[in-house]
């Protein structure tokens, strides 16, 4: 479904991105993990196109990504979670969904009905403005917004980041219940443990490239890894 190929991306002179390749097939659940600043929300935001790629190619599908607009990728049936949830806080939560389904030429409610059952606190939320939420319900409804265009493919920045372990663990179940449902999902996470738990294969970012792929299982089981990043 996705085909990155020698994806490069420079911020001035400093190249944040060295020649990354990788590919997410589809009904997968693929994990990018490594340590601040290895690139990981980079790749996010170039795959989005709210970066410009200094080199390389992404397809997405059968559409070649460098030939598409910004505004067109969730057009195409790529749905991006940012970073930071960045909800639009002073309009309710059904206002943010709504927002989220702008592309989609149709009535919301069959996508609304599939937002409230997965996160139910929204629905009892629903007239609240979305910056009286606390940051695990922000963050369901930053997941929420995305699927609100009926994505095929969904990139999912930090799941987890802020969070109690608990909810952390509430929202990674929701990732494997939307998987299970047949969305292919891209997701980056600090928290290598949880992301590898529920991923069919992984890629490992070291300072902007990757140097290290295997299946979500192997990886964890990885010593470079277990001592790298889940504290082993």
């Amino acid at each position: 479904m996705l085909y990155v190929n020698g994806l490069s991306v420079n911020y001035g002179v400093i190249r944040a991105l060295k020649k990354v390749s990788f590919v997410v097939n589809k009904g997968e659940i693929v994990s990018l993990i490594g340590a601040n600043g290895a690139g990981k929300t980079t790749i996010m935001k170039a795959l989005a196109k709210l970066l410009p790629l200094s080199d390389g190619a992404v397809s997405f599908g059968e559409h070649d990504l460098s030939l598409v607009p910004a505004h067109n990728v969730v057009s195409l049936g790529m749905a991006l979670v940012p970073e930071g949830r960045q909800v639009f806080s002073s309009m309710t939560v059904e206002e943010n969904l709504r927002l989220g389904g702008y592309s989609v030429r149709e009535r919301h409610s069959s996508e609304l009905s599939r937002v409230y059952g997965l996160f139910p606190r929204l629905r009892e939320r629903r007239r609240q403005p979305a910056g009286t939420l606390s940051g695990g319900e922000q963050q369901m409804l930053a997941v929420g917004r995305a699927l609100m265009s009926k994505p095929e493919l969904l990139l999912i920045d930090e799941l987890s980041m802020g969070l109690s372990p608990l909810l952390s663990k509430e929202l990674m179940k929701s990732v494997q219940s939307l998987n299970a449902d047949g969305m292919t999902i891209l997701l980056v996470e600090q928290n290598a443990k949880a992301a590898l738990s529920v991923s069919d294969r992984a890629y490992v970012l070291e300072t902007g490239s990757i140097v290290l792929e295997g299946k979500g299982k192997d990886l964890l089981g990885n010593e470079q890894v277990r001592k790298s990043y889940l504290g082993g």
